[in-house]
Parts: structure tokens; C-alpha cells; sequence
């Protein structure tokens, strides 16, 4: 394989042509670098979580293909994986998780000293979620975890301090905003998930599936409305979280009838929910602050 080839395999392996995932870390990241702010946070505080982001979730993608290589061969929407075609060997995944993760630790070192101490922690949930479906039903709780880290250490990067209740609000929030898209994206899988012996929240709850994942939908809005609450948001914000309750009837709908690809749109329509909570704020402040 040329140098050219392999590089488009690692590029596969890290999902660069399925950036959702890197949509999805971010926006949590973005709110609460401006609840931290105030505001516009600083440029370069910006930059080294937007970046630091894409290597993150990339360095996910590497180790979940490394923990799952047995497994994807068999799963019709992951067999076409780097991992699953044997393109790559095991440890050139693992090489690149590593690399990924040096990197984007780097990064953090351009903060301060409690900021570096909190990326800490989110390296080792990264490395370890992976590997969690096959010990307890709740992986996606792990994942959350991993993803709504990057929300204390947003605050902690502007601060410089222990982050605020506020933070852990919207950090809770986000974690369990996680578990519902993840739930849907389980739900994708999730015959053949039973079949392998692979566990998920969309196996654990079973035919309660959509009355449990609209009840967590509940509990995120209602987190939105209260970081409003606290953060001083107005009228737009609020006319945001209609536009958000809209879209979790949306994905109520779709996945009415669980069918694998529309579970999926389900997933990646979180996107959207991400984007307008944060052009909310962000008009909020401009324009009623």
C-alpha cells in the first residue's frame, strides 16, 4: 500500500469523512466556553478546544475501531471499517489514538496547570469507553462522560478556577443529552449487537426505548431552560429551546417505528439541536445583552 493509501485508511479510521461525532462534542464545548466567558471567550481558548475536539473524537474513533475489530467484521453498517477489512493492522489504531491524544494534550498545555489536571480525566475516559459494552448496559453513560468533560475544562480554561455549579448543570445536561443520541444510534445496530453479545442502553431499555429516551429528551430541555435560567438568558434563548423542543418531537417521530435508518437520522439530527442552542445564547448576549 502506498504512503497516499494508507494515510486515506487512517483518515477512514478517524472518521474525517463523517465529521457529526465532531459536531456533536463541540457544541457542548462552544456553550460552555461562552456561559464561561460571559460571552466571547477568548480566540485562542477557542481555537485550542475547536482543534482539540477533532483530535479527541478522532483518537475515539481510532481506539473504538481497535476495542470493536472483532466485532465490526460482522455488523453490516462497520464491516467496510479500516479495522474490520484488515487495510490496517491493531497497532497502527492504537498508534494513531496515541498520537491523536499526545497531540491534543499538548494543546491543553497552552491553558493553565487545572485545566492540564482535568484533561487528564478525559484522556482516560476516552481510552476506556470503548471497552465498557462489554462489562455493563450503560456504555453510552461512559461516553457521555467523555464527551461533557470538555465542559468543566472549558470553564476551568477561562477561569482558571473550580468550575461553577453551572458548569456540572450543563455538564449533566450534556452527558445525558449523549445517552439519548447514542441510544438512537444504538438502536441502528442493535439487532446485531444481540446477536455478537455487545450491550447498550437500546438493549437495556428494550420496547421502553422511545418512552425512555423522550423522558431524558424532557430532562435535557429542562437543563437548557435552567443554565438559561442562571447564565441570564432572554427571549431569543427561549425561542431557541421551542426550535429544540421541535426537534426532539422530530426524533421522537423518526424513530417511531425503529427502523435501523431512520434511528440513524434520528442521531445525527442532534446536530442541529447543538447548533441552535448555541446561536441562541450567542444571539441572546449580542443582541439582549
Amino acid at each position: 500500500m502506498t504512503a497516499r493509501a494508507r494515510l486515506a485508511e487512517y483518515a477512514r479510521l478517524i472518521r474525517l469523512d463523517r465529521p457529526v461525532g465532531i459536531y456533536l462534542l463541540l457544541w457542548p464545548t462552544l456553550w460552555a466556553l461562552w456561559i464561561a466567558a460571559d460571552g466571547m471567550p477568548p480566540l485562542h481558548i477557542v481555537l485550542i478546544f475547536a482543534v482539540g475536539v477533532t483530535l479527541m473524537r478522532s483518537a475515539g474513533c481510532a481506539i473504538n475501531d481497535f476495542a470493536d475489530r472483532h466485532i465490526d467484521p460482522h455488523v453490516e453498517r462497520t464491516r467496510s471499517r479500516p479495522l474490520a477489512q484488515g487495510s490496517i493492522e491493531p497497532w497502527e489504531a492504537v498508534a494513531v489514538f496515541l498520537t491523536l491524544s499526545a497531540l491534543a494534550f499538548a494543546l491543553v498545555l497552552l491553558t493553565n496547570p487545572l485545566t492540564v489536571a482535568y484533561a487528564l480525566v478525559a484522556v482516560v475516559l476516552a481510552a476506556t469507553y470503548p471497552f465498557t459494552k462489554r462489562f455493563h448496559s450503560l456504555p453510552q453513560v461512559h461516553l457521555g462522560a467523555a464527551f461533557a468533560w470538555a465542559v468543566p475544562m472549558a470553564f476551568t480554561a477561562v477561569t482558571n478556577e473550580a468550575p461553577p455549579p453551572i458548569a456540572w448543570l450543563l455538564f449533566v445536561t450534556t452527558l445525558t443529552w449523549t445517552v439519548v443520541y447514542d441510544t438512537f444510534y444504538g438502536m441502528v445496530d442493535r439487532e446485531y449487537d444481540l446477536a455478537i453479545g455487545v450491550r447498550s442502553t437500546a438493549i437495556l431499555f428494550g420496547e421502553q426505548d422511545r418512552l425512555i429516551t423522550g423522558i431524558l429528551q424532557v430532562l435535557v430541555w429542562f437543563g437548557l431552560f435552567l443554565v438559561g435560567q442562571q447564565a441570564g438568558f432572554g427571549g431569543i434563548y427561549l425561542g431557541a429551546l421551542v426550535i429544540v423542543a421541535m426537534l426532539m418531537f422530530y426524533q421522537q417521530f423518526l424513530i417511531f417505528d425503529r427502523e435501523p435508518e431512520a434511528c440513524f437520522r434520528a442521531f445525527r439530527n442532534n446536530h442541529h439541536l447543538g447548533l441552535v442552542v448555541l446561536v441562541g445564547m450567542v444571539a441572546d448576549t449580542l443582541l439582549l445583552g
